[in-house]
């Protein structure tokens, strides 16, 4: 055990650049495609009777209106191994009581105030543009799981009207660079997908529907990080495997907890 102690030192001590690896074309393409199948699975059920992933889950409702959040991962464990990386596939779902969907809306498309609502996980977010219904936003990310990590990401996001009860919106990450030494002099960006691989790919499906005295709100994230290197499961699967799960929840928890009914 002692031998794992001082690799992990030396593999993960202050972020250096030992373990940096690249994203390959390969690897991207099998990310793609993959999003490319989920994303067509997506809008067959944005336009089906059953709307929510959660009306499929039995008890779920049951237990969102009691105060649970759900995640679960979508197939298996949540991870789908392709040349080079891992694919996670995690969806979730949470009630918000005694809300309707207009505010909700209105309180999901308010980046600027995301680093609030969604602190620790986002420390910092900008709204870059929008029309209509089409949001280009920067955040810098945290995720903290045996170590941390800090990402300076942009992302796309369209929402679609369904009807006076439903919406979905589609999120898809154009850029994740990893920061070192985050807020130190010495602060600087690896170039995207050169890097530690913990995230190279984030996209976000979201879900909202109106009924039973509030709204609820499901999420389907689909990240992309680096694979796990023989012989390094021990040190790299708690990083990679944990917070697909963890940000899924802490999300979905952010969101419920961030709505302010009016008065």
């Amino acid at each position: 055990m002692v031998w794992r102690f001082f690799c992990l030192l030396g593999f993960f001590s202050g972020l250096s650049d030992v373990g940096i690896v690249t994203l390959t074309p390969e690897t991207l393409q099998g990310f793609d495609n993959y999003v490319k199948t989920a994303e067509a699975r997506l809008d067959r059920q944005a336009a089906s009777r059953q709307f929510l992933w959660s009306d499929g889950v039995k008890g779920a409702a049951q237990k969102l209106q009691h105060g649970q959040v759900l995640a679960e991962p979508w197939v298996g464990e949540g991870d789908i191994g392709i040349p080079g990386g891992l694919i996670h596939d995690w969806v979730g779902a949470v009630f918000i009581s005694a809300a309707r969907m207009d505010a909700v809306i209105r309180m999901v498309e308010d980046y600027d105030r995301a680093k609030v609502s969604y602190k620790p996980d986002v420390m910092d977010s900008k709204l870059l543009s929008h029309t209509d219904d089409d949001f280009t936003v920067s955040m810098r990310l945290l995720k903290k799981n045996v170590l941390t990590v800090v990402l300076n990401t942009v992302h796309e996001v369209h929402y679609t009207r369904v009807s006076d009860t439903r919406w979905y919106s589609r999120s898809r990450s154009t850029r994740m660079a990893e920061v070192v030494n985050p807020g130190e002099p010495g602060e600087r960006e690896l170039a995207p997908g050169k890097d530690h691989g913990f995230l190279w790919r984030l996209n976000s499906y979201w879900r909202f529907e109106e009924r039973d005295g509030g709204v609820y709100v499901e999420c389907e994230a689909i990240s992309l990080s680096r694979g796990v290197p023989v012989g390094l499961g021990w040190m790299i699967n708690p990083i990679i495997r944990t917070l697909p799960r963890q940000s899924l929840t802490n999300t979905l928890r952010f969101t419920r907890d961030a709505f302010k009914p009016a008065r």
